[in-house]
C-alpha cells in the first residue's frame, strides 16, 4: 500500500539521482559542451568563445542545481520530521526560487549564443514563480498558525 512515508522516500530518492545526475555532467562537462558543439547548428565552428561560454553556462548552472537539490532535501527532511510549516522550510522554498530565476537569467545570456535557451529560460522562471508562490502560502500558513496557538 502506497503511503506518505513511501511518498516522501520516493521524494528523497528521486533528489538523490538528480544530484548524482548533476554530478556526471559537471564531470563530462568538457566532452559534454564538445559534443553540444559538434552536433548543433554551430558544427564545424571551433570557437573558444562558444566552448567557454557553454562551460561556465553548465557549471554555474550546475552551481545552482547543488543548492537547489540541498535545499529540496532539507525541506523533505524536515517534512519527514512533522515539522511542515515552519520558516526553515520557508527559507528552503525562497532559496529553491531564487537558484531558479538564476539559472533564467544565465539561460536567458545563453541565449546570444543558442536561440533555444530562451525556452530553457522560459521553464526555469515559471518553475521560479512556482515555488516562490508555494513559499507564499507556506510564510502566511505559519502566521496563521502561530495565530491559532495563541487561541484557546
Amino acid at each position: 500500500m502506497w503511503s506518505e512515508k513511501n511518498s516522501l522516500a520516493l521524494s528523497r530518492l528521486a533528489v538523490l539521482l538528480f544530484t548524482a545526475a548533476v554530478a556526471v555532467c559537471d564531470v563530462c562537462g568538457w566532452w559534454l559542451v564538445n559534443w553540444f558543439l559538434r552536433t548543433s547548428r554551430y558544427a564545424g565552428i571551433n570557437d573558444a568563445a562558444h566552448l567557454v561560454w557553454g562551460l561556465v553556462t553548465l557549471y554555474v548552472a550546475s552551481a545552482a542545481a547543488y543548492v537547489l537539490l540541498w535545499n529540496l532535501y532539507r525541506l523533505l527532511a524536515n517534512i519527514e520530521d512533522e515539522q511542515v510549516f515552519v520558516p526553515a522550510n520557508v527559507h528552503c522554498l525562497r532559496a529553491a526560487s531564487w537558484c531558479c530565476m538564476a539559472v533564467a537569467l544565465l539561460c536567458l545570456g545563453g541565449a546570444v549564443f543558442y536561440l533555444p535557451m530562451v525556452m530553457v529560460a522560459a521553464a526555469a522562471a515559471f518553475m521560479g514563480l512556482i515555488v516562490r508562490i508555494i513559499k507564499n502560502v507556506f510564510q502566511r500558513a505559519i502566521g496563521m498558525k502561530a495565530e491559532l496557538d495563541l487561541t484557546i
